[in-house]
């Protein structure tokens, strides 16, 4: 086993004693006060708890198979997290062929030339590429009803979820002095972060939190939530330092970025949904709604820790 496996088993194992003890506490809390599944805090934790511990599984499952399991694990993310996006849509007969593009064109080759490491091509395949060719082919049908909003959709709808997460495994293709075989560890890093700052708002928010940060965006979102879940999220990214190639202030400032970024990916988001009229982007998650739900953090810090941690070494 090498070095960098048993680092990410160190992590997991880190992680499954902290889902332990919160199924416990979930249980016990559900046990006293709330019997007959009538407190919906207490419910909406557990079933985050639960949809938590499968996704720990999978992660950890395909991180630990290395390179190929990440970059197929995220092509299956963004592939189901396009169809949730396109679902909201409003799509007609003439972009059948755009969609049919986007799904088993677009997607399959930015994935291959992240695993082919031609960073050249898939950092503008989706922005400059993609970007000309939906509007090309959604012409070509003829349909011209409301046309620069049908093709605006499909183009923003690959650019979240195909070309942003794609560079959550493009972080395995970085060649980084001194850290060698070790770049699964940025992909756990990231994913830890981004997703404890998550779940540490919300735990603050519902604690002290007091004033509405975009009331109509987000009704959950609190200043008192945002504040004590990004700090404490930085935190834990500084005490994460050992999995990076960074010193725990470095660590904690790229994790403050990217926790930013994450909150902000959340509220364009939430501000999509409520246009759209849905609560959810899905519901394949217990408790978590969609894929799109639980990637909507990682979407846009994903490509902001990738360049940081690229362009670090020319900077220092």
């Amino acid at each position: 086993m090498t070095e960098h496996q048993i680092d990410l088993l160190k992590l997991l194992g880190g992680l499954a004693a902290v889902l332990v003890a919160a199924s416990l506490v979930g249980h016990l809390l559900q046990r006293r006060l709330s019997p007959d599944g009538s407190n919906a805090v207490i419910e909406n934790l557990n079933d985050r708890v639960n949809a938590w511990w499968v996704m720990i599984i999978l992660m950890g499952g395909a991180l630990l198979f290395g390179r190929m399991g990440a970059i197929l694990l995220f092509g299956f993310a963004s592939f189901a997290a396009l169809r949730e996006f396109v679902t909201l849509t409003d799509t007609r007969r003439g972009d059948h062929w755009a969609l049919a593009s986007a799904f088993f064109l677009v997607l399959p080759l930015q994935y291959y030339l992240v695993y082919i490491d031609w960073y050249g091509l898939y950092s503008i395949l989706v922005p400059v590429y993609a970007f000309l060719l939906m509007p090309i082919v959604s012409a070509l049908r003829g349909d011209t009803d409301h046309f620069l909003v049908r093709v605006a959709e499909v183009q923003w709808a690959l650019m979240i979820c195909v070309f942003c997460v794609s560079h959550v495994p493009a972080l395995l293709t970085l060649q980084i002095p001194g850290y060698e075989g070790r770049n699964l560890l940025l992909i756990a890093f990231l994913v830890v972060v981004v997703q404890s700052s998550d779940v540490l708002q919300y735990v603050w928010g519902k604690l002290i939190g007091r004033t509405k940060i975009a009331p109509k965006l987000s009704p959950s979102k609190t200043v008192e939530g945002f504040v004590g879940g990004a700090l404490s999220a930085t935190l834990v990214g500084a005490a994460l330092f050992w999995m990076t190639p960074f010193t725990p202030v470095q660590a904690g400032l790229l994790s403050f970025v990217i926790v930013l970024m994450g909150f902000f990916g959340g509220l364009v988001m939430s501000a999509i949904k409520r246009d759209r009229g849905v609560k959810d982007w899905g519901h394949l998650i217990a408790g978590h709604g969609g894929f799109i739900d639980r990637l909507d953090s990682v979407i846009f810090s994903a490509p902001i820790f990738f360049h940081l941690v690229r362009y670090w070494w020319s900077l220092t």
